[in-house]
């Protein structure tokens, strides 16, 4: 070793030997700052940006449209609330809250997503728990039909289900017991796989060391297991919810009337006639509902996982 680099400090040398060989390099040079690896990544970001501007921007437009105080739906005129449970001079009855086709689709709406919800979550976690008990090709064969619903296209379940309740399940007439049923059947595959999925990283020792220490095995699942599955199902209530409150092709086909048509099919058919500002308002509910279930999932799942860990380090802070 030369003298010189003897006489340097040892942190001096530390400091240089961990600078990368590249970043040393002179990047004055287009060809040096492209090959340069550490340099800042300005296009990736500048890409980001620009898609989530091309995907958010037009959501801010339609929410913003909802508050429009005029009819127009592509000019600005003020902000009002009119169209959302006011009497709009323009049309007196086509507030969201006042309209009675669109109160009564609302309603609709939130009745077929929480009905779905508080059916298919609690089936399809039985199901998924069912199907970690079971042995021999049964399960392959149930996690095959889980993941089907997923890959067939859902204009031939709409067609299928229509199908079916029109010839054979005759005394299930079309409207909201027909679109439940629906639902609920391919619904139940949301909690069933994130469930089995949770399962999985679970294993059976806590259920096992719960049985050794007395427990029977029902109480085993509801007193040791449910609670380690909380956020899966949290999070299943929550997409359950997500995908059920904005269904446009199942509900639409299976529908009885006017009455039974959510407020995504009514959408549709004043979209196809003259627009005004409360159909926005419609969607903008659709879009803050599921975030709203969202949030409050997100919070669950935080003071559920949370409680979780205290109660782990309580355990492993006694053992210790």
């Amino acid at each position: 070793m030369s003298e010189t680099v003897r006489a340097r400090p040892e942190v001096e040398r530390r400091e240089e030997a961990a600078v990368p060989p590249v970043a040393a390099r002179s990047t004055r040079t287009p060809l040096g700052w492209w090959r340069n690896p550490w340099r800042r990544p300005h296009i990736l970001a500048t890409a980001t940006w620009m898609y989530l501007a091309w995907s958010l921007l037009p959501v801010l437009i339609a929410i913003a449209i909802s508050f429009n105080s005029g009819r127009s739906n592509s000019i600005w005129q003020g902000f009002s609330t009119q169209w959302w449970w006011g009497h709009p001079s323009f049309d007196p009855s086509g507030a969201l809250f006042v309209s009675p086709e669109l109160h009564a689709a609302l309603i609709q709406s939130l009745r077929l997503s929480f009905l779905t919800m508080f059916i298919a979550v609690p089936l399809g976690v039985a199901f998924a728990i069912g199907i970690s008990r079971w042995r021999g090709p049964a399960p392959a064969g149930a996690n095959f039909l889980m993941l089907f619903s997923f890959v067939i296209p859902e204009i031939i379940i709409g067609i299928s289900m229509f199908l079916f309740f029109t010839y054979l399940l005759k005394f299930v007439h079309l409207g909201t017991w027909a679109q439940l049923v629906s639902l609920v059947t391919y619904q139940v595959s949301y909690p069933v796989i994130i469930v089995r999925a949770r399962l999985l990283s679970i294993g059976k020792e806590y259920e096992e060391a719960a049985t050794d220490l007395g427990a029977s095995p029902t109480q085993a699942v509801r007193r040791v297991l449910l609670p380690l599955l909380y956020p899966a199902i949290l999070v299943s209530f929550v997409l359950v919810f997500a995908d059920t409150i904005d269904d446009f092709i199942t509900v639409r086909y299976l529908s009885g009337g006017a009455s039974t048509e959510p407020l995504s099919v009514k959408i549709y058919n004043f979209s196809r006639g003259t627009l005004t500002p409360a159909i926005n308002a419609a969607a903008t509910f659709l879009l803050f509902s599921t975030l709203v279930i969202a949030l409050l999932g997100v919070f669950l799942y935080r003071r559920i996982t949370s409680g979780q860990r205290g109660k782990s380090q309580e355990m492993a802070d006694y053992l210790t």
